[in-house]
């Protein structure tokens, strides 16, 4: 078994919603059946007891080797604790090929997997050992490794209930939700809010408590200390017992506390010099450790920390009880788990001493041992929830600290009692607050419930309602993508909206090109819906980056599929059939939100029946309303878009909207057909974004087809009395359009200078051709510059053969190069004229033209 082209699908795909890992599968005639290798499924199951079945109940199906492959990849993630449950192995054309695709949570985690199926597979076929334990250990870390912690994981959750989209930055905390200008960041607990001279003062201890004395905050006095000695007489100016820390540390790392003896304040001086070099000694406030979670204006936990404790049973030492404790499933060794395990370190040893212990020490039955001075869950401290008891005056000086610092989200230490009643009365006192707090305490607490600490950070960053979600366009089909795009974009700007595009052109901003090149794939379209000045976007879906990677966002507002025709590239990457376009191109429909549209061609059925894949609404296009479809369609009320003589007529219920064919100048008085489709595709795409009709119409009356706004697609240019027009048409089904759209314009003679796509089907090539010959005296074929896999002078051999028998050319050359064909064609042209020039590097085919056409 070999396995090569292995993908990430990052997004909704061809095969489901889920993100997955893909891969072809090539399987020898032996493993195209597993029933007939002897011992395999026995040792498979062997390796890996808890493997699924290979097929359901009842079933006697042939099972390939891929099709093992598959449910290993699956069965190992779901065994490591990933929670994936989808996958599937589909057969190709091709003997002994399949496409096998396993859902991931994590990427790293779902190609890691994919590998140790593999071997697992390779393992029982050979009958050599897997070492399963080691393997399911292995992606368990991986997955702990990568995936978000509790902290950030339990915002990100929040934010998918409530429809708001997300994309970590970063392999670490750094999260955005939403898109474009609506889109707001988060790292782990701090929001993008959060400004930078507020951190500082929270990492600075000592001034923290000044500023929160100055507001009232009852806090524990002290002072920076320059060095061992100057600490010791600072401990005695406080008075003992003391606490030693770092001035601007956390998560209690150096912090000693309870100081009483100068032993003991070096030995804590020591520890903390250990994370910086500013010290701070203030006074030590005896009770319990709580820490209180302000989000905004309001507490919302708070919980007790105790420190890593075990309780003596009389038999185990205090290391075997250390090592008991921590086999709880919740403790890990960092952040990702709820608790954090018990560390036996020099710190540990010294709290034991001071208790009169040693590691093997067997404490009394009931005799509380304390593993370390401070309750952080980070040093395997213990929480207990507590928030239903805090006291009104506690939450308001929490509250006050966390104001006083500027911090939208702020964990306040608390050192008192009790939080049942006011910190005053207890001499108690507020000894830190902390940007970016741990949340691990509040969500899974050691005792007590969990608080929605997630949802109430979400709710800080955007309105009940809001899920900051900006219009979302995606287009797709076989042709007119590109002009619909730039026409859709053009209808948003013109409404007011900062729109960001995609297209085989390029990435634009407000009409700026950012990026060049075919940029119609997912990438392109992430980095739109990251740029903080777009407030609706309009995506260029092609096929290749659909199964490259599947969709770049979750959701869109609307889908505009304009045509599938007689397809384009069939025979690449298993995509054989007009059938199998259909599955790929409605992904963008079947991905549409609740309430979203779907835009189809009715004229095209094998669009117009991926209306019921649509979870949202459709919009029906076409010319003539009386298709059976739309006329069924606009008998129920629901959207069409269709022509009417010369108007344009836009129809839902009673509303009717219409617009001259005369006043869209892209149309040519609604001369150029396909032109009209893509202006029906692009009015029905506007139209369910909301814009107003006023807009809309505004926007198509200063739309033209200049080859600076719409490179490619039909620009029209007079020279020397003859019109020329260039356009990037490069499949049969295009070919039929252009042949349309220039038999209703007048002409002496007709010339077309044509190439082909090398990677298009030898039958597609060749039909070009044959269409042209019916339409055009003149043809002037020329080899392009890049022949995508074909021989010299391959391509113009099929191009001449769809020639062979043309009822109306009689004239062929045969040309070396784009532009030496362009003057060649130009060179011919006598007023009355008509030439079609199909382009293939559109810019520097557009500038060649616009420059001979200024030369006269």
């Amino acid at each position: 078994m070999e396995v090569s082209r292995v993908r990430a699908l990052r997004g909704p795909n061809l095969w489901s919603h889920h993100t997955s890992i893909e891969a072809v599968v090539a399987c020898t005639a032996q493993e195209g059946c597993v029933g007939n290798m002897p011992g395999f499924e026995a040792r498979l199951r062997e390796r890996f007891p808890d493997m699924g079945p290979f097929q359901p109940t009842g079933h006697d199906d042939t099972i390939p080797m891929a099709h093992v492959l598959e449910l290993a990849a699956l069965g190992l993630q779901a065994q490591a604790g990933c929670p994936v449950t989808f996958s599937n192995t589909t057969a190709t054309l091709e003997p002994g090929i399949f496409q096998v695709v396993v859902e991931y949570s994590e990427e790293a985690v779902g190609r890691r997997a994919m590998e140790m199926a593999q071997a697992l597979c390779a393992s029982a076929a050979a009958d050599t050992a897997f070492d399963l334990a080691a393997a399911l250990s292995e992606l368990r870390e991986l997955d702990e490794d990568v995936r978000l912690g509790p902290s950030t994981g339990a915002i990100v959750q929040a934010a998918l209930a409530r429809n708001i989209p997300f994309r970590r930055l970063t392999n670490g905390s750094l999260v955005t939700f939403g898109w474009g200008s609506r889109q707001r960041r988060i790292q782990a607990a701090e929001i993008d809010r959060t400004g930078a001279i507020a951190e500082a003062i929270a990492q600075d201890k000592e001034l923290t408590k000044k500023l929160l004395h100055a507001a009232g905050v009852p806090v524990p006095m002290g002072r920076t200390v320059s060095g061992p000695d100057d600490a010791w007489a600072a401990a005695l100016e406080i008075g003992l017992p003391v606490v030693i820390k770092p001035k601007d540390g956390n998560q209690g790392k150096g912090v000693t506390v309870n100081i009483t003896t100068r032993e003991q304040l070096d030995a804590g001086y020591a520890a903390a010099a250990e994370f910086r070099d500013n010290i701070l000694v203030e006074r030590y406030l005896p009770g319990n450790d709580f820490r209180l979670l302000v989000i905004g204006n309001k507490l919302i936990a708070a919980a007790r920390r105790d420190p890593p404790t075990v309780v003596g049973d009389g038999l185990h030492t205090v290391r075997e009880l250390v090592d008991q404790v921590n086999l709880d499933p919740r403790r890990g060794n960092g952040h990702a788990t709820s608790l954090t395990k018990i560390r036996f370190d020099d710190i540990a040893l010294a709290s034991l001493a001071n208790q009169g212990y040693v590691a093997e020490s067997v404490p009394a039955k009931g005799e509380r041992v304390i593993l370390r001075n401070n309750a952080n869950l980070s040093t395997g401290g213990a929480a207990t929830d507590v928030t239903d008891d805090v006291h009104p005056e506690v939450a308001a000086r929490a509250i006050a600290a966390a104001h006083m610092v500027g911090l939208d989200i702020c964990g306040v230490d608390l050192v008192c009692d009790s939080v049942l009643k006011p910190i005053e009365e207890q001499n108690g006192g507020i000894v830190e607050v902390n940007a970016a707090p741990g949340l691990r305490m509040h969500l899974s607490p050691s005792f007590g419930k969990g608080r929605a600490v997630g949802e109430a950070i979400i709710s800080t960053l955007f309105n009940e309602g809001d899920d900051g979600r900006i219009p979302v366009v995606a287009v797709t089909g076989t042709n007119g993508k590109t002009t619909t795009v730039r026409l859709i974009a053009h209808l948003l700007t013109a409404a007011g909206l900062r729109t960001g595009m995609t297209n085989t052109d390029g990435v634009y901003i407000e009409g700026r090109r950012i990026d060049s090149g075919d940029c119609s794939g997912p990438r392109s379209a992430r980095n739109v819906l990251l740029h903080p000045d777009v407030d609706a976007a309009v995506f260029e879906t092609a096929r290749g980056g659909m199964l490259r990677e599947g969709l770049a966002f979750d959701r869109c507002q609307v889908a505009v599929v304009t045509n599938i025709g007689s397809g384009d590239h069939l025979g690449l990457n298993y995509i054989t059939t007009l059938e199998d376009l259909a599955v790929l191109k409605r992904v963008i429909v079947q991905n549409v939100a609740d309430g979203g549209m779907a835009v189809l061609n009715a004229a095209d059925p094998v669009v117009a029946a991926m209306a019921a894949n649509c979870r949202g609404a459709v919009t029906f296009f076409a010319a003539d309303i009386d298709h059976p479809i739309m006329s069924t369609h606009r008998a129920q009320g629901q959207r069409v878009v269709y022509v009417d003589g010369a108007m344009l007529v836009a129809a839902e219920g009673g509303i009717v909207r219409e617009i001259a064919l005369a006043d869209i100048p892209i149309t040519r008085g609604g001369t150029v057909g396909f032109q009209v489709e893509n202006v029906m595709a692009s009015v029905a795409a506007a139209w369910a974004v909301g814009l107003p009709w006023e807009r809309i119409c505004a926007g198509l009356a200063n739309f033209k087809g200049e080859s600076d706004n719409a490179p490619g697609r039909f620009n029209v240019f007079s020279y020397r009395g003859a019109t020329v027009i260039a356009d990037y048409g490069h499949n049969p089904d295009a070919i039929i359009a252009l042949v349309g759209a220039v038999q209703n314009m007048p002409a002496r003679r007709r010339l077309v200078v044509i190439s082909g796509a090398g990677d298009r089907r030898d039958v597609d090539i060749r039909q070009q051709t044959e269409i042209l010959g019916a339409a055009f005296d003149d043809v002037l074929l020329y080899q392009d510059q890049c022949q995508r896999g074909r021989a010299d002078g391959e391509v113009i051999g099929l191009l001449r053969q769809g020639l062979e028998g043309a009822s109306r050319t009689t004239h062929i050359d045969e040309i070396n190069g784009e532009f030496v064909a362009i003057d060649t064609a130009l060179a011919r042209l006598q007023d009355g004229d008509l030439c079609l020039i199909l382009i293939d590097q559109v810019e520097e085919a557009l500038a060649h033209i616009a420059k001979r056409i200024a030369q006269g």
